[in-house]
This record gives structure tokens, sequence and C-alpha cells, in this order.
């Protein structure tokens, strides 16, 4: 079936559920793209930043978290600056950053969960819609009736439904695909926060009186 003849035969509904589809698509494309950037190699990033920071180096390990992509190095980068600037509530300054980092990830995945929500239900009044249309032909042809007639709003009503299940079930199924990306980089940031803290308390890095990139003053 052409896809115009299904818009013709599933009515006003089927419009909004082509427009929920097309909304879902272009956010859960933005959102993998997103994703699929921020996910880096902690591991490998993590090894750099401490080879540098043991050398004394902090400016190089705050422009090795300016040059990586992702929330990641966004965290170590503000825990790194904080040290840098003697204050030493690195955890305070992890969590801070983190909350800034994760509304970035989670932005727009609440327009996919509600897309996957109301789908089926768009559906559904479709269907209801559809019925009604073909008791309101039966009441009126009741003596001329036949299966042309009643086939319109049947489709309708088919239609309707199959389209709203559609939308859903693939908006369900990436919706927590993504969320499983988003914790799994929460945990990343967890992990790596902790293990960059852990070194600073556990080494006493010398801090050279110079500029960070902001401009402001790093004093030893």
């Amino acid at each position: 079936m052409l896809f115009t003849n299904i818009l013709q035969y599933g009515g006003p509904v089927m419009w909004l559920i082509i427009f929920c589809s097309i909304v879902a698509l272009l956010i859960i494309l933005e959102r993998w793209f997103h994703l699929h950037r921020a996910q880096i190699n902690v591991g490998e990033l993590l090894n750099g930043l401490i080879n540098v920071l043991k050398k004394g180096n902090i400016l190089e390990a705050i422009s090795l978290c300016e040059e990586t992509p992702g929330p990641v190095s966004h965290v170590l980068r503000a825990v790194i600056l904080r040290y840098a600037q003697n204050d030493k509530d690195l955890k305070q300054a992890a969590i801070n950053a983190s909350l800034d980092e994760i509304p970035r990830m989670e932005r727009r995945m609440n327009i996919i969960a509600t897309i996957a929500y109301i789908a089926p239900m768009l559906g559904l009044l479709g269907t209801v819609l559809g019925m009604i249309d073909a008791f309101q032909i039966i009441q009126v042809k009741v003596a001329f009736i036949n299966a042309l007639g009643l086939s319109t709003a049947i489709w309708k009503a088919l239609l309707t439904t199959a389209a709203g299940l559609c939308v859903a079930i693939p908006c369900n199924i990436a919706y927590n695909y993504l969320v499983s990306r988003i914790q799994t980089i929460v945990t990343e940031i967890d992990k790596a926060s902790s293990e960059i803290i852990y070194f600073f308390t556990s080494h006493n890095i010398s801090v050279d009186e110079t500029k960070n990139p902001n401009g402001s003053s790093i004093k030893k």
C-alpha cells in the first residue's frame, strides 16, 4: 500500500502519529550521535593524565582534557582545575561538574519517552474514531450497507493502531538503549573522578605559578 493511501485511510490521527515519528527519529539520531562522540577510552585518558601529572605539568593535563571530547574529560578537567587552585574539596568539584554534564546527556530524552507512551494511545484513538465512523455508516445505510461502505472506517481503525505500535516499539527500544549508554558514561565519570582524586590525595603534585586556560592564576 502506498504511503499516500495510508495517510488517506488513516485520517487526521495518522498525521499526528507520523509527526510524532519524525520528531522521535530526529531526536534519537541526535542523541545517538551526541552519546557516540561522548564515548571515549577512559582508561587511556586516565593513564595519559596520570603520566603528565606525575611530572607536575598541570597545564598539559588541563589541555589534554580540553582536547578530549565527552563529559568524562570535562569532569576530570574540573577536578584538576580545583586542585590547581589549591582547593582540596575535589569530590565536590567532581559532583558539581557531573551535575552539569548529566543533564546535557539526558536532554530531550523525555520527549522520546513521551512519544513512546502516547503513540499507542493515538492509535487507539484512531481505532475508536474508525469504529464510530463504521457504526454511523451502519446506522445511516441500514438497508443498503455493503463492505465497500465500511472499508474506509475499518481501514482507519486498523491502520492507526498499527501505526501507533510501529512508532511506540522502536521508541521504547531506542529510549532504553540511550538510557543504558548514559548510565555507562555516568559510571565512567564516577570511576574516573574517583581515580584522579585518589591520585591527588596520594601524591604531592606541585603546582607552578602560571596561568591556566581560563586566565586565572595557578599558584602553588
